[in-house]
């Protein structure tokens, strides 16, 4: 991933977003990584993929992803299956 620092885009914001419409790009600032920009359809295509590693706010989770879960959490909580192999 391309790096900038906040500077260069308070200076060089053409090339700066220009690059950020190919692929996203590191915004640093003080020599951390800070910010990532992209373009807007890369963020659609981020936020529409089926990707089973996605992360959920509170109350995005789908309801199967959320029973299973649930259905775990439950198990694990009355001790069903503790030490048990798969």
């Amino acid at each position: 991933m391309r790096s900038f620092t906040t500077h260069d885009l308070n200076k060089q914001v053409g090339d700066v977003t220009d690059a950020a419409a190919k692929a996203p790009v590191l915004i640093t600032r003080h020599r951390k990584p800070r910010f990532v920009m992209m373009s807007y359809e890369h963020d659609q295509r981020l936020a529409e993929a089926t990707d089973p590693r996605r992360a959920y706010g509170p109350g995005e989770t789908p309801d199967g992803v959320a029973s299973l879960f649930g259905d775990e959490l439950d198990r694990l909580a009355t001790g069903e299956g503790y030490g048990d192999e798969p």
